[in-house]
Parts: C-alpha cells; structure tokens; sequence
C-alpha cells in the first residue's frame, strides 16, 4: 500500500476503478477485478461487496461476474435531471422573460441553497444582475420556498431547525412562520417574496417537476418592487405555473402540477 495515500482515500479510488473497469468490460470477476487493482481477491471482494449494497453494481446471477448495477442510472439521472432543466426550460424561460419584462430564472436545489441554472432577461430588466451560478437562501427567497417546500423532510427539518439569517427586515426569521408559508405554498403552487433577499427586490416562482413526480428545480420573476408589485403576484404566477408545467411537460411529467 502508498503510505502517501490515506487508507480511505485509497478505498475510494479504487472503488472508483472497479466502476471504471465494470463500465469498460461490461462483467468481471472479483479474481480479474483484484488482478486489474493488484490487490488481494478479499480486498477486492469488500469493494464490490460495499458497491453491491448501495446497489452500484450487482452480481450476474451464480456466474461470480459483477457487473453496474440500477445505482449508477440512480446517479446518472440526478445530474442528467439538471442539465435537462436548463436545456428544456430555456425557450420556456425566453417566452416569460418578453411576456412578463422581468428576469426570469430557473433554481435547484444544491446542498442548503437554491441555485441558480438558467437565467433569460426581461425588457425591462437592462442592467439586471447575472444570478447563474449564485447560490441564495432557501427561507429568503421565492425559488428556495418553492424547492424547500418540496424537499425532503431531512432537508426541511435541517433549515427550519436554523438559524435563518435576517437579510433584511422583511426577511422571515421564525422557523414557525416559515413552517406555515411552506404549507401554503404547497396548497398554492406557487412561493413569492417581497424585499426579504435584498430592499426593492420581489419575486414569485412556481415548481418544475420531473417525470418521476418530483420537484426538480423552481421557475421565478424577479423585479423591483416598483414595477413588479405585491398585487401584481397572483397574475405573474398563474403565467410561471403555465411555464413549469411546459417545462415539466418536456421533462416527462403530464399530470398536473
């Protein structure tokens, strides 16, 4: 063994081998798999025996062969999800950026925040800010609402139990509060905010689904508070449900929303 290399790091790359060596050669044996990893077949049996239980490689029958198993399209599927969202969602996105003038963007879910993929500017919206990449608040923004409200209860049981950072004084703080705003956004189909990010920013976003009937990712409007106006929501967000439904429709989802 490289004592350079710490033993877990070790474990990892090679397992990241056997599922490079599997996906090359389609089926092997843990005797071919030790010899291509130059380690002792024991070694090489608790690899494939730890992959197997997370279901990342299965064995073919009584053969003793291993081959990928339903884990890897699991993985595959979380990242071919994403890309999904922003190639199906762009023309949606230009649609709603001319229709409504306002910046349109589409946010996932990524590790406690509400990221930004997709970003189409309204014609009112010159000099707007590029929001693809940034990573937002899930309890401060009207996207991080819709995904929270959606997400597991793990996740939503982790930001509820805080602290939410106050952003501004419109920012809501209060697990109990957010609590009840999830609940309504669920029951409503869409989430708005008014100034709770920044001072003069509202917003209103409505959940992207995929065909296994999650919600993936979340479609907003955002704008000044002068132009895009607390009575203005209901309307804009009946316009973004028609849009994620669009968008979910592409993504393999025909119920409705």
């Amino acid at each position: 063994m490289d004592r350079s290399v710490p033993a877990q790091v070790q474990s990892v790359e090679r397992a990241l081998t056997v599922l490079d060596l599997l996906a090359e050669q389609g089926e092997l044996g843990v005797t071919e798999l030790a010899a291509a990893l130059d380690v002792h077949k024991s070694t090489a049996f608790r690899l494939v025996t730890a992959l197997e239980s997370r279901g990342l490689v299965t064995q073919v029958g009584d053969r003793g062969k291993y081959r990928l198993g339903l884990g890897v399209l699991r993985l595959a599927a979380a990242t071919t999800g994403r890309l999904d969202v922003s190639r199906e969602g762009r023309e949606v996105c230009e649609g709603l950026a001319a229709e409504l003038g306002e910046t349109i963007n589409v946010a996932i879910l990524d590790d406690g925040a509400a990221v930004n993929v997709l970003q189409e500017f309204g014609t009112a919206s010159v000099g707007s800010r590029n929001w693809i990449g940034r990573r937002t608040p899930l309890h401060a923004t009207s996207s991080g609402k819709v995904l929270l409200a959606h997400a597991t209860p793990a996740v939503r049981k982790g930001v509820l139990a805080g602290p939410l950072d106050r952003l501004t004084d419109a920012t809501v703080t209060d697990p109990q509060a957010l609590a009840m705003q999830l609940a309504t956004v669920k029951d409503a189909g869409w989430a708005s905010t008014a100034e709770e990010l920044e001072v003069g920013l509202t917003a209103v976003a409505a959940p992207i689904w995929s065909g296994d009937g999650r919600v993936v990712a979340a479609i907003s409007a955002s704008g000044p508070s002068y132009r895009l106006q607390v009575t203005q929501f209901p309307a804009v967000a009946a316009r973004l449900v028609a849009g994620a439904r669009e968008i979910s429709r592409r993504l393999g989802y025909y119920a409705a929303p």
